[in-house]
């Protein structure tokens, strides 16, 4: 090209720009290039109207500039883009139209729908780690629809890549439980090379609790509270310390020849209950003998095994609700010597879940506690019934049955039971039926 060809180009190029800066350019009229730009970087088409609410002289006087007559009156301004469009086409400000006039005065544009998709899929590769880990596993089913539905991850590491760092090390944990009996600060350095990563509070601590009150059946919000974390944990088998992890028991025969043996021997003799603690029982390498032996859910049965029995109470562990630490280790050190066991723990959908997780770890055979027992309480206490069944108001709500009904594979009819009666019989209530099974 010869250089007045060249000089002639850079005239006009120079001549659209000062066109181009005095219909659409500066402040007045910078809201219509913004409302223009978000629609081109969303992928919709510069067609139709747009709405300025209380528009100002200044802003009126740009579009009057703009669209070469008078705008309507009233507090609110419309420009229809398609006719910005024509106007930049025509005077030359911009052969491109509206679309290269945006560009031409903000700069390139970012596409938004692009920017979407890679985050989704920064996003998807983010959780693949702990997908994966939870995968066949249908107890963490619902929590991972729950961990979605409340966005926890992202209020925790709100990038993708913070994320996936820190469900990596989730994921790590998920893989190791339950576990035979580990503790936590062992767990946490292992599986995320930072021995306190699952300290209260913590991002990974935070989200892993959630998974291990999955596992345990219990709600996936935390319970505020130490013993409920120290419980939720101890149900998969990870212990937060030695000494607060306890099990009560009475009537175990214990032997002369071990610390704990020696222990349990002097307090069966003395008709006391033990509370033994995961440091004890973690000492003690040999199996604890004994023939059947009784668990029950609350220490209620304990207590009045020990005032009518004593010293010739039948063995009795108490599991406290969902066992601690020392519960499952005193549990497995029975079950290494062969003992045999009968559950009971109260009639609620809580009740059951415990019941299960004993029977996954133990096998037991249920000790008045299957459908027949179910009715029989229900029947010997029809005032309770009568209240749950007719009373409004607070009272109504008394022993009814709440959460989510739970399966009962030791005996089905039990649940159904349960679901037809929609009646809570706690533990305390059969207690004079338990103790008829618990003396000499």
């Amino acid at each position: 090209m010869s250089p007045d060809r060249i000089g002639a180009s850079v005239g006009e190029e120079d001549a659209g720009l000062h066109r181009l800066d005095r219909l659409l350019g500066g402040e007045p009229a910078a809201w219509l290039v913004r409302r223009a730009r978000d629609r081109l970087e969303a992928g919709r088409p510069l067609t139709g109207t747009v709405t300025l609410i209380a528009a100002t002289p200044e802003q009126r006087r740009a579009v009057e500039r703009l669209t070469g007559r008078a705008a309507r009156s009233g507090t609110s301004l419309s420009v229809s883009l398609t006719e910005v469009d024509r106007i930049l086409r025509d005077s030359g400000a911009a052969s491109g139209g509206l679309a290269e006039a945006v560009t031409r005065l903000v700069g390139p544009l970012r596409d938004l729908t692009r920017e979407r998709a890679d985050l989704a899929a920064a996003w998807e590769a983010a959780f693949a780690a702990l997908d994966e880990a939870a995968a066949g596993r249908d107890e963490l089913a619902r929590w991972r629809g729950w961990l979605d539905a409340t966005g926890l991850v992202r209020r925790l590491a709100p990038e993708p890549d913070q994320a996936r760092l820190l469900l990596l090390q989730v994921a790590a944990v998920l893989r190791r439980l339950p576990s035979g009996s580990v503790p936590i600060g062992r767990l946490a350095a292992e599986c995320c090379g930072d021995a306190h990563a699952l300290d209260d509070g913590r991002p990974v601590g935070t989200l892993a609790l959630s998974a291990v009150r999955a596992l345990a059946g219990l709600p996936f919000a935390a319970e505020p509270g130490a013993d409920s974390r120290r419980s939720a944990w101890a149900a998969v088998g990870v212990h937060l310390d030695e000494l607060s992890s306890l099990v009560l028991c009475l009537g175990l025969p214990g032997d002369a020849g071990t610390v704990l043996g020696r222990m349990l021997a002097s307090c069966r003799e003395a008709g006391q209950p033990a509370m033994l603690t995961l440091r004890q029982l973690r000492c003690h390498d040999d199996p604890l003998r004994a023939d059947l032996v009784r668990i029950c859910e609350n220490p209620v049965v304990v207590a009045a095994a020990a005032d009518e029995f004593g010293a010739r109470c039948q063995p009795l562990v108490c599991v406290g609700g969902q066992p601690s630490a020392a519960g499952w280790r005193l549990l497995d050190l029975l079950a290494a010597s062969g003992a045999e066991f009968g559950y009971h723990g109260d009639f609620d959908w809580g009740g059951v879940r415990i019941a299960d997780a004993v029977r996954r770890r133990v096998n037991w055979q249920p000790w008045r506690y299957d459908h027949v027992a179910y009715q029989s309480a229900v029947v010997a206490h029809p005032h309770q019934s009568a209240v749950a069944a007719h009373l409004p108001g607070p009272l109504a709500g008394l022993g009814r049955l709440t959460g989510d009904p739970a399966a009962t594979p030791w005996d089905p009819e039990l649940a159904v039971a349960m679901r037809r009666h929609d009646l809570r019989v706690e533990e305390e209530l059969t207690l004079d039926d338990l103790l008829q099974d618990l003396g000499p």
